[in-house]
């Protein structure tokens, strides 16, 4: 019997697990399973909470929906970080190591802000061809790696479709790539709409893809921020940081982390 925590960030749902005595493994099926809506718990994906193993508080291990590792999840780390609160006594202040970099937390009531890795491979303006269609994305790794595609209404936009062809396309290959449709709502506000790799559908509100899309949106439309943004579940977040021509330092995601249900299942 397998012991977890439901929780949400912003929409994005996840099952947290304290694996701290290091006795859960899980392989992809299993991880799957649990994540289905119909025949598990149901959720974007799983939360491992671990000892570190280097200059950290504790260990965060990331699988998606469909069992694969990832390296880091925006939404997903707010929630650890209340998690590692509650279940491992943490304090208000926390550190996690992830295959992204060493991340930190600060806890205010639901609300919780995280200190970002510095984001890597910026390249704007990529011309994207697929099939008769051509479209002009913007590429920013903000942890993993996200394309954003600025649209005038984000309501036209089929994201499961749109999102699915550039996610698998052959220049993201071979691990393909987070999807993000973003609508300019004001000088500092944004709405998006992201399709995620490893769920392979849209959800309701993506942390690093937040982020990916408040950056890409800070430079090519000059805004100094921070950056409100409106995810699809209708969660306001919020992204702060210092800009030096395209490079981005001090980059942080604020947003809400809330615990859900608690129970246990049969693995």
């Amino acid at each position: 019997m397998l012991r977890f925590t439901k929780m949400d960030g912003a929409g994005n749902d996840f099952i947290l697990i304290d694996n701290r005595a290091g006795d859960i493994k899980l392989n992809r099926s299993q991880i799957a399973r649990l994540c289905d809506r119909h025949r598990g718990i149901g959720a974007d994906g799983i939360l491992l909470l671990e000892n570190p193993s280097d200059q950290a508080d504790f260990r965060m291990r990331y699988f998606n929906a469909d069992g694969g590792e990832a390296e880091m999840c925006g939404n997903g780390a707010r929630c650890f970080a209340r998690f590692a609160n509650k279940v491992a006594g943490a304090g208000r202040k926390i550190s996690f190591q992830t295959p992204a970099g060493i991340i930190s937390a600060e806890l205010s009531g639901d609300l919780v802000t995280l200190q970002m890795t510095d984001p890597t491979d910026l390249r704007l303006s990529v011309s994207l061809e697929s099939g008769a269609e051509k479209k002009i994305v913007h590429f920013i790794n903000s942890g993993v790696p996200h394309v954003v595609v600025p649209v005038a209404q984000l309501g036209d936009v089929d994201v499961p479709r749109e999102g699915s062809v550039i996610r698998y396309h052959e220049m993201f290959s071979p691990k393909g790539a987070n999807v993000n449709f973003i609508e300019k709502r004001g000088a500092d506000q944004i709405a998006v709409r992201t399709y995620e790799r490893g769920v392979e559908d849209e959800t309701l509100a993506c942390g690093t893809g937040v982020v990916a899309s408040a950056l890409v949106f800070a430079i090519t439309e000059a805004a100094r921020g921070p950056i409100t943004v409106i995810a699809r579940g209708g969660d306001e977040l919020r992204v702060g940081f210092k800009k030096t021509d395209t490079q981005f330092k001090d980059v942080t995601l604020t947003g809400p982390a809330e615990f859900v249900f608690e129970g246990t299942i049969e693995i």
